[in-house]
């Protein structure tokens, strides 16, 4: 499938349509990969901002909410706290999932959109279009170590999912361009995690380059996922720090985050009706 970035085709106000990145297209699934552009706040959180908590002008995160609701009306949002750890969540309602911590979420509930944020780390969607079966996960190096994509993939077959049936996103993060780290934690990466040695590259003195997109991939591809159903989606952020925030291009100054997110619609889903 050819992966274009495209506005939202469900806004129902009169501001322009927010550009979004796609991966699939399942009948009655809402989901994406936000970029940066498209709202209202100003300066480093400039300018599609959703995080509450980066120090952004409230009245314009909840602007930006506002523009997301009408493109997406009829669905709830669910949320967890995430702390860079490997812990996947079954949400069967939004409210709890604000009351949790950790770095992923899977669902088969109808109405309810799983949302991840990112501003370098790489956010994953993953779906069972027959299962009725979606997961949002947010992995940063210490969730790869954990094996944050592949715990998610098995909080999925919990929930009925097929491996062989399930497809993956990796949205926009920092590439194997940019992701320079020091030499001791690439040794970590390849000591944990053999196939990382394939996804380093040497850097400046002590320093090595990783490519988290391309080592999530083999995980999952050893834990049984179709390589073809695995894809990514967007470019490196750091790289694009026009249209994807980057904490990395911010050079640890305040930035906002990016948005990822999937779910299904109210109704009953009608692909599976049909298949």
């Amino acid at each position: 499938m050819a992966l274009a970035q495209k506005p939202s085709s469900d806004a129902t106000n009169t501001h322009p349509p927010l550009p979004i990145l796609r991966a699939w297209d399942f009948r009655d699934l809402v989901h994406g990969f936000m970029t940066r552009q498209g709202g209202v706040s100003t300066g480093a959180y400039s300018s599609f901002n959703l995080a509450e908590h980066v120090g952004d002008d409230p009245a314009a995160v909840r602007a930006n909410w506002s523009r997301w609701h009408s493109a997406y009306p009829g669905v709830q949002v669910a949320r967890v706290q995430q702390v860079h750890g490997n812990q996947v969540h079954q949400i069967a309602s939004s409210n709890q999932a604000e009351r949790s911590t950790g770095d992923g979420m899977v669902t088969k509930a109808l109405g309810i959109v799983l949302a991840v944020f990112t501003a370098d780390c790489v956010p994953i969607l993953m779906v069972d279009p027959k299962a009725a079966v979606v997961g949002a996960l947010h992995a940063g190096w210490r969730g790869v170590l954990a094996g944050i994509a592949t715990r998610g993939l098995a909080a999925m077959v919990a929930l009925g999912a097929s491996v062989e049936r399930t497809h993956v996103a990796l949205g926009p993060a920092i590439g194997a361009c940019c992701f320079e780290v020091d030499r001791t934690l690439a040794d970590t990466f390849v000591a944990q995690l053999p196939a990382a040695k394939r996804f380093r590259r040497s850097g400046a003195t002590g320093k090595d380059y990783l490519n988290l997109r391309a080592i999530i991939r083999s995980q999952l591809a050893d834990a049984g996922i179709p390589s073809h159903l695995i894809i990514d989606v967007g470019p490196c952020t750091r790289c694009n720090s026009d249209r994807f925030f980057s904490r990395r291009a911010a050079a640890g100054a305040a930035t906002g985050l990016q948005m990822s997110f999937i779910g299904w619609r109210k109704q009953t889903n009608s692909w599976l009706a049909e298949n």
